[in-house]
């Protein structure tokens, strides 16, 4: 059999679950997860080699009005990324009214012809199936979908269709990348990643949201299975500062924990992880900081 490709980008609305499905497709965790919404903040490659078909997914910032120089930037992510596959996977909740981001990506498939599948997620909130089916009804109304696939990426549900429909937009190609791949993100990356969904899930409001991570040091002992990883963690007041280390250090101390735990599974082998807080004031509004911290559009 001739090999086969695809290039797919994951779109949607913030939260809805898009990072969450690609890990899910994956069978690995490679981009991380909160209940927040804009958890993620640049394109995230993930690649999934079945048999002769390989299909590579770029895993995208929720499309939402951007109110600050980083939120530009993770609306151009997703511009760009549409602009740069063959297909689309649109990522819908399975309640609630359509949303004008959501028609705004529709009418970018239908200017570009973009073949699209739609994937209706956290189908096992819905107690009324009646609902779920008027949804699949509205959005067929407003684009010709290659398949509309009902899914739960928490449980699973749904999910092997919604892999047989993707694998249906390959087409006849030598794969790009070697079979084994996974991710086109380097470790560093994922560490520093790693690290701000615990920051995410463990802090209240906006605190999180103006928080960045920078590995400073990523470093393996010699003839050992451990490795050595500092990280800075930036926020953009005093205040935060205070509070992302808590009293006596608690907090901080909570973060790191879990996200050394994570890091031990994710990378199979034991981690010193030292982290520091530090302030940037309205770093999200600087484009040099969104630069350094490798935020800048991709």
């Amino acid at each position: 059999m001739a090999s086969k490709t695809a290039f797919i980008a994951i779109v949607g609305c913030p939260n809805a679950g898009k990072s969450t499905i690609l890990n899910r497709l994956l069978g690995q965790k490679i981009t991380i997860v909160s209940p927040k919404p804009q958890t993620t903040r640049t394109r995230i490659m993930g690649v999934l080699t079945k048999d002769e078909t390989q299909l590579v997914f770029t895993d995208t910032p929720g499309y939402h009005r951007p109110k600050t120089k980083l939120g530009e930037n993770m609306v151009k992510a997703v511009d760009n990324s549409i602009g740069d596959v063959d297909a689309c996977l649109l990522v819908t909740e399975s309640k609630g009214e359509i949303r004008p981001a959501e028609e705004q990506l529709i009418n970018r498939f239908k200017r570009e012809k973009i073949p699209a599948v739609l994937a209706i997620n956290k189908i096992d909130t819905v107690a009324d199936k009646t609902e779920l089916m008027e949804r699949i009804l509205h959005f067929s109304q407003l684009y010709d979908f290659e398949a509309i696939v009902p899914v739960s990426a928490i449980d699973g549900n749904g999910m092997d269709e919604l892999l047989d429909e993707l694998m249906k937009l390959a087409f006849e190609s030598e794969h790009f990348f070697p079979d084994d791949t996974l991710t086109d993100q380097p470790e560093k990356v994922i560490a520093a990643e790693m690290i701000r969904e615990k920051l995410l899930r463990l802090l209240d409001k906006e605190i999180p949201h103006g928080t960045a991570v920078a590995i400073e040091s990523f470093k393996e002992r010699n003839n050992t299975d451990l490795i050595d990883i500092e990280a800075t963690i930036y926020c953009e007041k005093e205040s935060h500062k205070g509070i992302i280390i808590g009293k006596n250090g608690a907090m901080l101390k909570k973060i790191s924990t879990r996200a050394r735990i994570e890091l031990e599974k994710f990378l199979g082998c034991r981690v010193n992880l030292k982290c520091w807080v530090k302030v940037k004031e309205d770093w999200r509004n600087r484009e040099g900081l969104i630069h350094n911290f490798g935020l800048d559009t991709q």
